[in-house]
């Protein structure tokens, strides 16, 4: 004898009688649509919860920090304390030559670990690299400050911008290390098994075929890894230390007139202690001084645009990359 089957019902499964069960779609239909509305409702409050202080944070800044905006700000070294006006140039210039030798130290570096990690993940060496990885990637940016200074400060006897390179440059091989390794995974492996079973050696397939594929993701990672050292304070007191007077044009007009060679020139720019936005932020909230207070504010907003603008180059890069990769 068979059993009348219900419209709109599918089998599931098949009970010990020989019996099969099934599912009914209308079944409880209001119910499961209230508690997905609920449920939806529930997301998108949290959702907007979460979003809400940091358009709160970032129109606090805009609205403080923009009155104190002009063209001084941007081309004038600092004022003596007590005296109205001046601007910025040196944290400035100090954040742009900071950042170039970061991204000269750590790129190259974690690069090529990442290439080694991804090739070789089992090996003892490959092990420790992605342990020591991750421990680094959640050490107090301070401590990383003190090793810098260990390393390049003491045995220069003096504060350098070589050595907040330095310093930076350890912050950004974790973030540099592990997204590389994550977009080399991705490439699918018959890219590389083609390449090696045409004749191309090992390194020529990594350079050729393995990194064209993954440079959209890498180039995120390289962004993220710059975005994070160019916001950082804590290593910079111990091997920058700040300079007020730091101009690079200054230092290049002084080099031509005095008949100086470029690497002494580079010397000069690169040996001598070195200001930085984050690092101006800082000295100007301890100060008495209202006037470097508001100049804070307008600091806080001009690094919140570069950080901004290094976005938004990373998304324009991989927009540009992404239909040359697929064609």
């Amino acid at each position: 004898m068979t059993t009348a089957i219900e419209p709109n019902t599918f089998p599931v499964s098949q009970t010990a009688e020989g019996h099969k069960r099934y599912i009914q779609p209308r079944k409880n239909y209001a119910s499961r649509q209230r508690a997905n509305a609920i449920m939806l409702t529930l997301t998108g409050l949290l959702c907007l919860l979460a979003i809400v202080p940091l358009f709160w944070i970032i129109g606090y800044v805009i609205y403080r920090g923009g009155q104190y905006i002009n063209l001084d700000f941007f081309i004038q070294l600092p004022k003596p304390m007590g005296v109205p006006g001046g601007g910025v140039l040196h944290a400035i210039e100090g954040t742009i030559i900071l950042s170039l030798l970061s991204a000269l130290f750590s790129i190259p570096v974690g690069l090529l670990t990442a290439f080694y990690t991804a090739y070789h993940p089992n090996t003892v060496l490959g092990v420790i690299v992605r342990f020591g990885t991750d421990v680094l990637s959640g050490m107090p940016s301070i401590i990383i400050g003190i090793v810098g200074y260990t390393l390049v400060v003491k045995p220069q006897g003096h504060f350098s911008a070589l050595a907040g390179g330095v310093a930076l440059a350890i912050l950004m091989l974790p973030t540099i290390i592990r997204t590389t390794e994550e977009m080399i995974k991705l490439v699918p492996g018959t890219l590389r098994e083609g390449s090696l079973a045409l004749g191309a050696p090992e390194w020529r397939t990594a350079l050729k075929v393995t990194l064209p594929a993954a440079m959209t993701g890498i180039t995120t990672g390289f962004m993220l890894g710059l975005a994070r050292a160019a916001g950082e304070t804590a290593p910079l007191l111990f091997t920058a230390l700040g300079n007020d007077r730091y101009e690079i044009g200054k230092i290049i007009t002084s080099g031509v007139q005095n008949h100086l060679s470029i690497f002494q020139v580079l010397g000069n720019i690169f040996e001598q202690p070195i200001d930085s936005l984050p690092l101006t932020l800082y000295k100007y909230t301890q100060q008495p001084d209202p006037a470097l207070v508001n100049q804070a504010w307008a600091v806080a907003l001009v690094l919140m645009a570069l950080v901004l603008l290094t976005n938004i180059i990373a998304r324009v890069v991989i927009m540009i990359r992404s239909p040359q990769s697929r064609g």
